[in-house]
């Protein structure tokens, strides 16, 4: 073989690999790029969700716990430990039916 068929043959084989190297990096970036935009995308309609989901009637829940909250802050009987006592009852039924709704 020829010295200079040989220096050209290098040359390209260095080209080629410069480019398909290149090439990759290019590749995965895109990648990540595309992964990173699903993910956002995801997490905005996780969003969408979760207001719908207040929407739809839980913070009538939340309004009940913050009335019985507000008259056991105000009311000064001796009754406050047995409302107390309530409210965590409330919360231990909601605790064994929630794992039931979510599996619907």
């Amino acid at each position: 073989m020829d010295a200079n068929l040989l220096v050209i043959f290098g040359f390209v084989l260095v080209i080629s690999t410069l480019a398909f190297a290149t090439g990759i990096v290019i590749h995965r970036s895109q990648v990540r790029h595309e992964e990173r935009k699903l993910e956002l995308q995801a997490r905005a309609e996780e969003a969408k969700a979760e207001k719908a989901r207040y929407t739809k009637g839980d913070y009538g829940t939340l309004e009940e716990r913050v009335r019985v909250l507000e008259r056991i802050a105000t009311d000064s009987n001796h009754a406050l430990a047995s409302q107390i006592e309530e409210l965590r009852d409330l919360q231990a039924i909601e605790d064994r039916t929630a794992p039931r709704e979510a599996a619907r």
